[in-house]
């Protein structure tokens, strides 16, 4: 019988131990399989294996996947690591980078040790589940709020981010994350003030320290414009607000910075009842730091509190709340103040490109779909101007 040849990658080896008075044979391959995409040099998979069959096999398929370029490297990047890495080579605004890291966080606490090429989509899928059903806790052992959609498609847009960057890079096959089902969105009516519910507000508003802020709000600003303005970016005189400072809270913590996007930045008219309440606070806050003298904070900011200190974006809120409390209207929420402004304007025929530059959008039609809210008094007067429609049909027809 002719000797069987062997691939030049495979190699027969007999080890120095016998079985039943016979040599034991192994195969190694050793195989080039490319350049090392993080160090760059030269590598090579080897490997010994009981059969020949079983090393021709593995033999095969790494070179078809060499050919196809779809072989990966045995990495020992962790998944804490491509998080860490994918962070920190990102160049974006400190508000969308802790919004990143906060997307990834739980990933990062759940399988942060794990190897990122063993990571499945089964671990994802779990974690998902886990995450909506609040059993998630955090590393120092407090349970973690359950998630809703709005929380965890981010994060797997994110973690997706992350994987089929390694993907590119050649350490890995493929991005589990993008193989996840997103969680079904459970659309939210916004709730927004009828004009009663403003006016009646801004009436119990007069008597609080912080009725500008209100003003403010229900002009349309957003929490961190509100949080962020100051007094050189009003003109009193000239009757203006220039917005051009956005102080935001990322995970509790303050961030500071330009505003949300450029069609954020803008300067706006104040309407007279607006300019009153920011004289009067103008004048309050002189009044407070003749009280308090060197003790007095900056006293930079439109909205701080009694010692001229900026109020912590989510205090504001707070207030905000405690605000709706006392005035005894609707309980929404801060931004749906500024619903409440797009909204009104819009059931009073201003035009939505006038309201979409008002509220700083760049998309008029975002600004549609987003912000303008039926109303039932206005849907009240719908109903009757098209009960005169048809009554004045109905009438021009008998006659």
């Amino acid at each position: 019988m002719a000797r069987q040849q062997l691939p030049p990658q495979i190699k027969k080896i007999e080890l120095a131990r016998k079985v039943r008075g016979r040599p034991v044979v192994r195969y190694q391959l050793t195989v080039d399989i490319g350049t090392d995409p993080v160090t760059g040099g030269r590598k090579q998979y080897r490997k010994r294996f009981d059969n020949l069959d079983d090393a021709k096999d593995k033999l095969s398929e790494l070179q078809n996947d060499v050919a196809r370029g779809t072989h990966v490297h045995r990495s020992a990047l962790t998944v804490e690591q491509a998080c860490a890495d994918w962070l920190a080579g990102r160049r974006v605004r400190p508000t969308t980078l802790g919004a990143y890291t906060h997307a990834l966080q739980p990933v990062r606490d759940t399988y942060g040790d794990l190897s990122v090429q063993k990571l499945t989509k089964r671990h994802i899928d779990d974690l998902v589940s886990a995450l909506l059903a609040g059993t998630v806790t955090k590393p120092d052992g407090t349970p973690r709020k359950a998630w809703t959609a709005n929380t965890v498609n981010p994060m797997l847009n994110v973690l997706s981010s992350v994987l089929s960057g390694l993907v590119k890079q050649g350490q890995l096959v493929r991005d589990v994350a993008a193989l996840v089902d997103r969680v079904p969105r459970q659309k939210k009516e916004m709730r927004t003030f009828t004009e009663d519910e403003v006016r009646t507000l801004l009436k119990v508003a007069a008597t609080d320290r912080n009725e500008h802020a209100w003003h403010l709000a229900l002009s349309g600003l957003r929490r961190g414009e509100i949080a962020g303005l100051k007094w050189e970016h009003l003109d009193l005189d000239a009757g203006t607000i220039t917005i051009a400072n956005n102080r935001v809270s990322v995970n509790g913590k303050v961030s500071e910075g330009e505003p949300k996007s450029t069609r954020s930045a803008r300067t706006l008219p104040l309407t007279p009842a607006l300019t009153a309440a920011l004289k009067s606070a103008r004048t309050r806050q002189a009044k407070e730091r003749l009280r308090l003298g060197e003790a007095y904070g900056p006293g930079t900011y439109v909205v701080c509190d009694e010692a001229g200190r900026p109020y912590h974006p989510d205090t504001i809120s707070d207030f905000w709340r405690e605000m709706c409390t006392r005035s005894g209207v609707s309980q929404i929420r801060l931004h749906d103040a500024r619903h409440t402004c797009g909204t009104l304007m819009h059931l009073q025929g201003v035009p939505i490109v006038v309201i979409s530059a008002w509220l700083g959008h760049a998309d008029a039609a975002f600004t549609m779909r987003t912000y303008m809210h039926s109303q039932n008094d206005a849907l009240a007067d719908a109903a009757r101007i098209l009960q005169r429609t048809v009554t004045n049909r109905d009438n021009s027809t008998g006659s």
